[in-house]
C-alpha cells in the first residue's frame, strides 16, 4: 500500500508495518535506512503528500502576507518543527508566490500521469 509518513511512522515503529521505500526523492530522517523508491529500482520516480493553507480568491494582499507571516513564524518554532519531524513530516513555509508555483509544478506533473495513463473521471 502506499500511505503517507504521518499517518504510517508509527505503525512502522512500532514494528506493525514493514516500509519497502518511502516515495520522496530522498530519504525520510525519521526513517533512513528506508530506501527511496528510486534507490530500490524506479529510477526518477517521486511521489510525496503536502498540505498547504489557502484562503478565498480576492483577499487582500495586506491580509495574505500577514496570514504568511504568522505561520512563518509558527513553522520556525522549534517545538513545531520537532512535532513535524516526530511524525515523519517537514514543515515547509514559503511565501505565497512560491506555493503558487509549486501548486501549479504539481498539477501539470500529475495531469501528465492522468493523460499518460488514459485514467477518467466516468
Amino acid at each position: 500500500m502506499f500511505d503517507n509518513m504521518p499517518s504510517a511512522i508509527q505503525h512502522v515503529r512500532s514494528g506493525r508495518l514493514r516500509p519497502l521505500a518511502v516515495t520522496t526523492a530522498k530519504r525520510s530522517p525519521e526513517l533512513p535506512e528506508v530506501p527511496t523508491i528510486a534507490e530500490a529500482g524506479v529510477p526518477g520516480y517521486e511521489a510525496t503528500s503536502w498540505f498547504g493553507m489557502f484562503t478565498t480568491a480576492g483577499t487582500p494582499a495586506p491580509v495574505v502576507a500577514k496570514l504568511n507571516a504568522a505561520l512563518v513564524k509558527v513553522l520556525a518554532d522549534p517545538e513545531v518543527k520537532k512535532k513535524f519531524a516526530e511524525q515523519g513530516a517537514e514543515a515547509v513555509a514559503e511565501k505565497p508566490e512560491q506555493f503558487a508555483e509549486f501548486i501549479r509544478k504539481e498539477s501539470a506533473k500529475w495531469s501528465e500521469v492522468v493523460k499518460t495513463s488514459g485514467a477518467s473521471a466516468d
